[in-house]
């Protein structure tokens, strides 16, 4: 078996367009933003990707049928503007070979469609609770900077303060270092303790303010509701386990 195999079911002529790479990672933000804007401008499969690099493992569904773990990409064509390209995947590589080789292999791929440029999108771990979560970005280029400053990007001094690990920094470093692709990455801040839809809301946010696009965030606003309202219930669980040790004392 090749170390990476690619079925392809379409053949688009796209116009230049924009790669967006979502794939799981810390508070699954950036998979939670990239699938979101599969469903919601009902973009068309491309490809699958397989790979040795990932799990050995397949998922049942509800009707028992297995499912190869695999990586995908999906594209959308839009009338006068860039098309756009989004990477998925069910897992990332598990090694630092694979990081490499599976992102390596999706730049080139990419490279056939005349990408123009490369988002790579993550989460930002504060390791609490986020009431309004802020997206930090990193870029290839200088001449990005101010775009995504006035999309509501923010780019503080030292942070990420050890730099972007896994496909999100090696896929944008790779593209600029051996592809000549302009990108960025987008963080969305999450607490990083449960998937996130109030970062990848954010981030959706920012990509909607650069690319143009027409996307109605009313589902995930709906679930960031829902997250939020977990976490009050177990704050107040934790804050009522404080005060019921702290009366057993009184009482010792």
């Amino acid at each position: 078996m090749e170390r990476i195999i690619v079925n392809q079911y379409k053949k688009p002529k796209l116009n230049n367009p924009v790669l967006i790479g979502g794939l799981p990672g810390i508070g699954n933000v950036g998979k939670i933003a990239a699938e979101y804007l599969i469903e919601k401008l009902k973009m068309e499969k491309l490809a699958d990707v397989f790979s040795q690099y990932l799990p050995p493992q397949v998922f049942i569904d509800d009707n028992s049928v297995v499912k190869l773990v695999r990586n995908s990409l999906y594209y959308k064509k839009f009338p006068k503007k860039n098309d756009l390209l989004v990477l998925v995947g069910d897992f990332q590589g598990t090694t630092q070979e694979g990081q490499y080789e599976m992102s390596y292999f999706i730049l080139e791929l990419a490279k056939t469609f005349n990408v123009s440029l490369v988002y790579t999108l993550g989460g930002y771990s504060t390791g609490k609770i986020v009431e309004t979560p802020r997206v930090l970005g990193a870029v290839t280029n200088s001449e990005l900077l101010q775009n995504l400053l006035d999309s509501g990007v923010v780019f503080p001094k030292g942070e990420p303060g050890g730099g972007i690990v896994g496909s999100a920094g090696v896929m944008l470093g790779l593209g600029k270092e051996l592809f000549d692709f302009k990108g960025a990455c987008l963080m969305g801040e999450t607490s990083g303790y449960f998937a996130d839809p109030k970062g990848a809301k954010e981030v959706v946010k920012v990509l909607k303010n650069l690319l143009g696009l027409e996307v109605d965030i009313s589902d995930l606003e709906e679930r960031s509701r829902q997250i939020e309202q977990i976490t009050e219930r177990m704050q107040e669980d934790v804050q009522a386990k404080i005060q019921q040790k702290d009366d057993l004392g009184y009482f010792g």
